[in-house]
C-alpha cells in the first residue's frame, strides 16, 4: 500500500485520474490538482483555514440567484476573468478590439432598437450619443452586425439593482447599417462600487481594496463569420481608471465624451466615437467570460435533474 503524506498525495490523486477518457478534462483536472496541492503546501494550510475556504465558497454559491452571479464577481475581482479574456484574445488570427469583462450584470434578450434610438427608458442622466463603425481586420465595414449595449445609470446602478428584475433599462440591441455604421443614444454612466453585501464584498474589505469600477459601457458585438467581441468603453478622467477592482481597463478601451463633435450624428449631444474591429472566426467556442445569471441557474438545475 502506498504511504499517503503531504508529498505523495499529489501523485496518488493524479494516478486515480489517469484513465479520464476526455483528454482536455484530464489536462485541466491534473493541472488543477497539482496547483491546488502546491498552494496548500506553500502556505502550510491549516484545517481551520481549509474550512474557512469551504465556508466562503459555499456562501458565494448561496448568494447566486437568477439575477445575481456572485461566482462571476469573484472571478472578476481575482483577475481570473481578465486573464481568460487575454488568453482568448491571443487565439485570434487577426487583430481585433480588445476584450473586456462581460461582468455579472449581463442579460440575454435585451430589447431591439432602431439606430439612433435611446436605451434609456427610466434613467434620467446626462444624455450622450455613441457612434462609430464595426469593421473587419482590413477596415471594411460589416453590415448588419449585432451590437448589444448595457450599462449602469447616473447613480452607478444597473436595472437589476434598482427596478423589478423583469423590467429592462439601459440595455438594447442594434444592427449596423449597410456600411457597418452604428449610432445610438444613452446617458453618461457613473462609476460604482461592486456589490459589497455578499461574500465577495467581505473579501474585498478584508483586503483593504476600494471595490470601485470606473464609469463604463458594455458592448457585445457579433456577426456571421466573425469572432464575437465582448468589451467595454471606459470614460477617461474617472478616478478609478488606474485601479479598476476587476481589472477590466486597458488603454485602447479608454475614450472621451466630447462636448463638441462635428462628425457626430447627434450634433446637440456630447458624444463618444469608437470603431470596433472583429476578427474572422476560427473554430468553435464562446468568447464570453460570463453569462446571464438566469441561464447559469437554468443549466445548473437541468444538469441536476
Amino acid at each position: 500500500m502506498r504511504a499517503i503524506d503531504e508529498n505523495t498525495i499529489t501523485d496518488a490523486a493524479l494516478d486515480q485520474m489517469s484513465a479520464t477518457p476526455n483528454p482536455r478534462l484530464k489536462q485541466i483536472m491534473e493541472a488543477a490538482v497539482r496547483h491546488l496541492h502546491a498552494f496548500a503546501r506553500e502556505v502550510d494550510l491549516t484545517p481551520d483555514e481549509w474550512l474557512d475556504g469551504i465556508k466562503f465558497l459555499t456562501s458565494v454559491g448561496q448568494a447566486c440567484t437568477a439575477y445575481r452571479q456572485e461566482f462571476v464577481l469573484l472571478s472578476d475581482t481575482l483577475g481570473l476573468s481578465s486573464l481568460v479574456n487575454s488568453l482568448h484574445d491571443h487565439r485570434a488570427t487577426e487583430s481585433s478590439t480588445k476584450s473586456s469583462l462581460l461582468g455579472p450584470f449581463y442579460r440575454q434578450d435585451s430589447p431591439t432598437f432602431e439606430l439612433g434610438q435611446s436605451i434609456a427608458v427610466k434613467a434620467h442622466g446626462l444624455e450622450i450619443g455613441i457612434y462609430g463603425r464595426i469593421t473587419d481586420a482590413t477596415g471594411k465595414g460589416i453590415p448588419h452586425a449585432s451590437i448589444e449595449v448595457w450599462q449602469p445609470d447616473e447613480d452607478g446602478d444597473y436595472d437589476l439593482q434598482k427596478h423589478d428584475p423583469k423590467e429592462m433599462d439601459l440595455r438594447g440591441r442594434f444592427l449596423t447599417d449597410n456600411d457597418g455604421r452604428y449610432h445610438l443614444r444613452s446617458i453618461r454612466p457613473l462609476g460604482y462600487m461592486i456589490p459589497m453585501d455578499g461574500p465577495v464584498g467581505d473579501m474585498i474589505r478584508a483586503q483593504r481594496r476600494h471595490g470601485y469600477r470606473p464609469a463604463h459601457i458594455h458592448f457585445l458585438i457579433g456577426a456571421s463569420g466573425y469572432r464575437e467581441v465582448v468589451t467595454a468603453l471606459y470614460i477617461s478622467g474617472d478616478e478609478h481608471i488606474e485601479s479598476d477592482t476587476v481589472f477590466g481597463v486597458t488603454e485602447s478601451l479608454v475614450c472621451e465624451v466630447r462636448d463638441k463633435d462635428s462628425a457626430s450624428p447627434f450634433k446637440e449631444l456630447p458624444s463618444i466615437r469608437f470603431d470596433f474591429t472583429l476578427a474572422a472566426v476560427k473554430g468553435a467556442g464562446s468568447g464570453r467570460v460570463g453569462a446571464d445569471p438566469s441561464q447559469i441557474i437554468k443549466k445548473t438545475q437541468a444538469a441536476a435533474d
